[in-house]
């Protein structure tokens, strides 16, 4: 008899001390639950208006979500009357040695985010960074996918995309297309521009605005060189500049203009 009283006075002793403790901590929680959900659905909202990248929309959800939820874990084991400095210190060594080990990737995943944020580049864009040239695949957290001219895959980390310079072909929107046409000294140049203006004015991908322009760019050793400059869209890049070399060798030959060569001087013997 005397030992069940015991263990009576020793459970209502711990309903006692530590009831208040345990619905404390069960009220934070379900209260924390609650605040977290609601700033989660508030700054979804706020990354949705301001038209963030998809991807990092939800990374940045999921870590400020796993983020309070981390310090809301803690602060409810601190109301339960559990010592948490020890915890947080080992929280704090744990993370100094991850992004010890990963440092590269942070160094990447932060390019990726500054790439996400600042938008130096599209998917779709024709780039130029880190000594390649091709159009953006894909933005990923960590790299970016560009896919050449010749078709190849290039993944390249964003790290050194976001640290190194990045020339974007398409955010203007137009683009020159740069092409050099060499002609004989002998031939009239007022004439030799007419003609290379006729091909460029006649290719319904070249733009009107700005203007295309043809104009005598070097006396070279052998030849009169002429700076042919077309504008056009970047997505008809290659199409122009294809068809400009193409266009003029045909036009100056039907106009008659030669395009000098190295000739080779046979000598009898």
């Amino acid at each position: 008899m005397e030992n069940a009283e015991v263990w009576i006075n020793k459970g209502i002793d711990f309903v006692t001390d530590y009831g208040p403790k345990v619905i404390g901590a069960i009220l934070i929680y379900m209260i924390g639950s609650w605040i977290i959900k609601k700033i989660v659905g508030v700054l979804r909202k706020t990354l949705s208006r301001g038209s963030y990248d998809e991807s990092l929309q939800k990374f940045l959800l999921n870590l400020v979500s796993w983020a309070l939820r981390i310090f809301l874990i803690i602060t409810v084991i601190s109301q339960l009357g559990v010592e948490t400095t020890s915890l947080a210190a080992v929280i704090a060594a744990a993370g100094l040695a991850v992004g010890l080990a990963l440092q590269g990737s942070l160094s990447n995943f932060a390019g990726g985010v500054l790439i996400m944020i600042f938008k130096p580049y599209r998917i779709g864009d024709l780039v130029e960074a880190q000594d390649v040239l091709g159009v953006v695949k894909e933005i990923e957290i960590f790299t970016t996918k560009l896919v050449s001219p010749e078709n190849k895959l290039v993944i390249v980390p964003n790290g050194a995309m976001a640290n190194g310079n990045i020339v974007n072909y398409t955010a203007e929107g137009k683009i020159r297309v740069d092409t050099v046409i060499g002609v004989a000294y002998e031939e009239d140049i007022k004439k030799t521009k007419d003609v290379l203006m006729e091909v460029l004015t006649s290719n319904e991908l070249v733009l009107k605005d700005p203007a295309p322009s043809v104009n005598v760019m070097e006396l070279a050793d052998s030849s009169v060189n002429f700076a042919v400059r077309p504008y056009c869209k970047p997505e008809h890049y290659w199409d122009v500049y294809f068809a400009t070399y193409e266009g003029c060798k045909l036009a100056l030959d039907k106009a008659g203009i030669e395009i000098p060569y190295p000739h080779e001087v046979q000598v009898e013997k």
